[in-house]
């Protein structure tokens, strides 16, 4: 089990492992409102406290300001992801000054990858092209349903039609890896709501769909409807069914899956996620964002105003970090390797794992391939209990 620090922001040192790839995470936490499923760390204009932006932006640079310099001579960035809460609402400008202060202080790889997320009422035409003009190389645009009494239902302010302009508005600005995020199984939906949805954002023509199942996450205001019995909490079989039909049409579509929830063109893969789940390594800057390196992974304060104090300080705004052993290692990459197409190649597993998986092969959970073991369509709606039988 991972070894847990009573110390709050004295990091030990970090050995970035050879030959992982690293990355840079930068969470904006700002939302004009809150979406009553999203339990992330995002504050709305009354929850600030005085915080802005301006001063988000400037902690934001002594924090990379002091990641530099406690990494050494850190690899080329080879991905960047700006997420949130909303980035958007930072604009153009703010979002080219987030990549100019990593500039100042980390090199980029020149293929680097450079995603933002990005709320579709927030953007432009003159967004994306700013966006462009800064180095941003990908999008990703929140738009979960193209269903109006679905949107409601998560308390999203975007018109159902507005993400769809806001792709074409990023390919018209030369993005060529446009992300659509959708969300599948909430009340009241029913399944030609969701093909609706597949269909807009195929004939919005971006290049990468990421789809999940609504989770009612305790203390959201969903949590609280679904309690109150206001609402019903989402089926497991209904969820299941809208996967598999939502995976039929964006295969059919030229959309492949290539992690459990997300389905991309060729070339189109989120090179940020995939570092994840690959067990690469990245520094996770901004209020709540959590880093690995090494076999060290933190996670900071959350507030804003509490992370600008803290680096107003000349600290790291670390709220705490643990060190995984050789064991928690292990299991995290049985996880999240289990998810990927490409599979989880068998030499990670020992003699009783491996047996486990002859089970889950002939189960029909996973099938053999290329010297690892790659989640069957069936097994895709089982991953988490797949990766559970094969570790215990």
């Amino acid at each position: 089990m991972p070894v847990v620090s009573t110390q709050a922001a004295q990091l030990p040192e970090l050995v970035l492992a050879p030959g992982a790839p690293f990355g840079l995470y930068i969470h904006v936490p700002f939302c004009a409102t809150r979406c009553g499923y999203c339990d992330f760390n995002t504050y709305t204009p009354a929850e600030l406290g005085g915080a802005t932006p301006a001063g988000w932006l400037a902690a934001l640079r002594t924090e990379l300001t002091l990641a530099s310099a406690r990494l050494g001579t850190a690899p080329a960035v080879s991905t960047v992801f700006v997420g949130g809460g909303t980035p958007s609402l930072l604009g153009a400008a703010g979002l080219a000054a987030v990549l100019d202060a990593i500039r100042e202080h980390f090199t980029l790889a020149p293929d680097a990858e450079v995603t933002t997320e990005a709320n579709p009422e927030s953007t432009s035409p003159a967004f994306f092209d700013g966006l462009r003009a800064a180095g941003y190389t990908r999008v990703s645009l929140g738009m979960q349903s193209t269903a109006a009494h679905v949107l409601a239902t998560l308390d999203r302010v975007h018109s159902p039609g507005r993400p769809l302009e806001a792709a074409q508005e990023a390919r018209r600005a030369g993005f060529e890896h446009v992300n659509i995020d959708l969300i599948y199984g909430t009340p009241g939906e029913n399944d030609d709501d969701l093909m609706r949805s597949a269909d807009a954002a195929i004939e919005a023509g971006v290049d990468h769909v990421s789809a999940y199942a609504l989770i009612v996450e305790d203390g959201t205001a969903l949590a609280r409807k679904v309690r109150r019995r206001e609402l019903p909490a989402p089926d497991d079989d209904v969820l299941a069914r809208r996967y598999e039909l939502l995976d039929r049409r964006l295969a059919a579509a030229g959309l492949d899956w290539y992690e459990v929830s997300n389905w991309s063109r060729p070339g189109g893969q989120c090179r940020h996620n995939v570092g994840y789940w690959n067990g690469g390594q990245w520094w996770g800057a901004g209020p709540g964002a959590h880093g690995y390196v090494g076999t060290t992974r933190w996670w900071n304060v959350k507030h804003p105003n509490a992370y600008a104090s803290a680096l107003d300080k000349g600290e790291l705004p670390v709220a705490d970090f643990e060190n995984l052993d050789a064991a928690t290692v292990h299991v995290e990459d049985v996880m999240l390797r289990m998810r990927l197409r490409n599979g989880l190649p068998t030499a990670l597993l020992d003699d009783d794992e491996r047996a486990r998986a002859d089970r889950a092969v002939r189960d029909g959970l996973v099938r053999a391939a290329d010297d690892a073991l790659v989640l069957t369509d069936r097994g895709r709606l089982l991953a988490d209990a797949v990766v559970r039988d094969l570790l215990t």
